[in-house]
C-alpha cells in the first residue's frame, strides 16, 4: 500500500513537464499546479492499477501474490461486512481545498473501497461558505440577505456524485465556526446584533440556498444533514429553556441564542423540513451524549421536535477515549434515544490515544471493538433496541497532512491498516 514513491515521481515529472511552478498551495498559481499534478497522480495510480491487475493474471500462482492478502484493498470492503446493520462513513478531512483529502489518490481508493457514506469535518459549516463582501453587497443592492460561495464544497460533492458515494451534510446550525460578522447589522465585524425577525430571515435564507444548490446541481446526494450541532449544554443551560439550551461557549457568547433565543433550534428544522427534499432525513447531532444531563436535554428537545414532524434521527458524536467513556453509558445513552423510535447515527467516531505506541494502539483497537460490538447488540438488526442506521469514522488516517495530531484512525500516515482496523474487521467478520 504504500505508494509515496510513485506520488513523488509524478509530482517531480509534472514540474519537469512545464508546470514550472512549486508545488506549494499557497497561492491561486501554485493550487492550479497542485491540481495539474493531483490530475497526473490520479492517472498513474489508475495505470498502475492496470499493471498490477494485469501482473496478478500473469503470476496467479506465484508465491508473491499471497503477500495481496495482507492488503486492506483486497479485502470484503468493511462496508460489506456491515450492511445488513448500518452503512459506514468516513471523514473527508481538511481546512481549505488544497489540503482536502480528496485530492489524495489513496485516500479516495480506500474510502471507495470500504465505506459507503461520507462526511465533510470541516468544510462545509457556514465560516466556508458565507461570503462577507457578497452579503455586504446584497445590504446596498439586493435584498440583504447573505451570499454564499460554494467552493470549499463542490469538488467534494462532484465527487460523491460522481462515484456514488453518498453525504451526511454537515452542518447547517452551529455556533462555532460561523462567522461573527454573519449575525451583526451591515454584515460589519463591529455591528451591533440584529434583532431576531432579522437573523432568523438570515437564516431561512441560508438554508434555502445551501440546500437549493446540494439539491439542483448534485441531486442524490446528501441523503441527511446535521441541521443543528451541540446546542445543549447544561452547563450554560438557559434556566427557563426545557432542554437545556446553551447561551456560552466556553467564556463566548452563543450568537444564535443571543440574537434568536433559545427557539432557534426550533426554527432551524422547520426551515431545514421546508427546503429539504422529501427523502432527506434531518438530524441533531451532539457529543458527550452519554453524560446523562446531556442526555436527558438531548431527549426532551428532540421529542418536542419529533412531535411537530421536524426531526428524523439524533447524532452521537463519538469522541472517546479508550478508557472512557464505559460502554455501559454508551449502552444507556442509546437505549434513552431508541424510546423516541427515531434514527440513531455514530457521527464522529474517534477514539485517540494519548501515545503512539505498540501497547496503545492495541488498548484502541480493543476499544473500536467494544464499540462495534456494542452497535451490533444494540441495532435492531441484531436484536438491540436502536434504529441504528450509520456509523462515520470521522477520518481515515492518522496524520494525513504535515501539522496534523490526530491519531485515531484506522489507517496509519502510510495507508497502512492499524490493529484497530484489524479488530473492526475481525469483530464485523465473527459477531455480524
Amino acid at each position: 500500500m504504500k505508494r509515496t514513491g510513485v506520488i513523488c515521481g509524478v509530482m517531480i515529472m509534472a514540474l519537469l513537464a512545464g508546470c514550472g511552478k512549486s508545488a506549494e498551495v499557497t497561492t491561486v498559481d501554485n493550487s492550479e499546479v497542485q491540481t495539474v499534478v493531483n490530475e497526473s497522480v490520479a492517472a498513474a495510480s489508475e495505470e498502475e492499477t492496470a499493471e498490477a491487475e494485469a501482473d496478478t493474471a500473469e503470476t496467479a500462482d506465484a508465491p508473491e501474490a499471497e503477500e495481496d492478502k495482507t492488503d486492506p484493498l483486497y479485502d470484503t470492503p468493511l462496508k460489506e461486512l456491515c450492511a445488513d446493520y448500518f452503512t459506514l462513513g468516513v471523514g473527508i478531512n481538511g481546512s481549505m481545498p488544497q489540503n482536502n483529502t480528496i485530492n489524495i489518490p489513496e485516500y479516495k481508493e480506500l474510502s471507495l473501497k470500504h465505506f459507503n457514506s461520507c462526511t465533510m469535518t470541516n468544510m462545509m459549516k457556514s465560516a466556508y461558505i458565507l461570503d462577507q463582501a457578497g452579503s455586504q453587497e446584497s445590504i446596498e443592492s439586493g435584498d440583504g440577505m447573505p451570499a454564499l460561495n460554494f467552493m470549499a464544497i463542490d469538488d467534494t460533492l462532484k465527487w460523491c456524485q460522481e462515484t456514488g458515494m453518498k453525504m451526511r451534510g454537515h452542518t447547517l446550525v452551529w455556533h462555532t465556526q460561523a462567522p461573527n460578522w454573519f449575525f451583526r447589522v451591515g454584515y460589519t465585524d463591529d455591528g451591533e446584533y440584529v434583532d431576531k425577525e432579522t437573523m432568523l430571515a438570515r437564516m431561512e435564507s441560508y438554508i434555502k440556498q445551501l440546500l437549493g444548490h446540494v439539491q439542483e446541481e448534485y441531486p442524490g446526494v446528501i441523503y441527511c444533514w446535521d441541521v443543528v450541532n451541540e446546542a445543549v449544554d447544561p452547563e450554560s443551560a438557559d434556566p427557563d429553556s426545557f432542554f437545556k439550551c446553551r447561551t456560552k461557549v466556553g467564556s463566548d457568547p452563543n450568537p444564535w441564542y443571543d440574537t434568536i433565543g433559545p427557539d432557534y433550534v426550533e426554527m432551524a428544522f422547520t426551515y431545514a423540513r421546508k427546503y429539504a427534499d422529501p427523502d432527506v432525513k434531518l438530524f441533531y447531532n451532539d457529543y458527550n451524549t452519554y453524560q446523562a444531563p446531556k442526555t436527558e436535554g438531548i431527549y426532551q428537545l428532540c421529542s418536542h421536535l419529533k412531535e411537530k414532524g421536524l426531526i428524523d434521527g439524533i447524532g452521537m458524536q463519538g469522541y472517546w477515549g479508550i478508557d472512557y467513556p464505559p460502554i455501559s453509558d454508551i449502552q444507556r445513552a442509546m437505549e434513552k434515544f431508541a424510546e423516541l423510535e427515531l434514527e440513531i447515527q455514530v457521527t464522529e467516531l474517534s477514539v485517540g490515544v494519548d501515545k503512539e505506541n505498540v501497547v496503545t494502539f492495541e488498548q484502541q483497537a480493543n476499544k473500536y471493538g467494544q464499540i462495534f460490538t456494542l452497535l451490533h447488540d444494540m441495532d435492531t438488526a441484531g436484536g438491540g433496541p436502536a434504529n441504528i442506521t450509520n456509523v462515520t469514522l470521522f477520518g481515515l488516517v492518522d496524520h494525513y497532512r504535515e501539522g496534523d495530531t490526530t491519531n485515531s484512525r484506522i489507517f496509519d500516515s502510510n495507508y497502512e491498516p492499524k490493529p484497530a482496523y484489524d479488530k473492526i474487521k475481525e469483530v464485523m467478520e465473527t459477531v455480524y
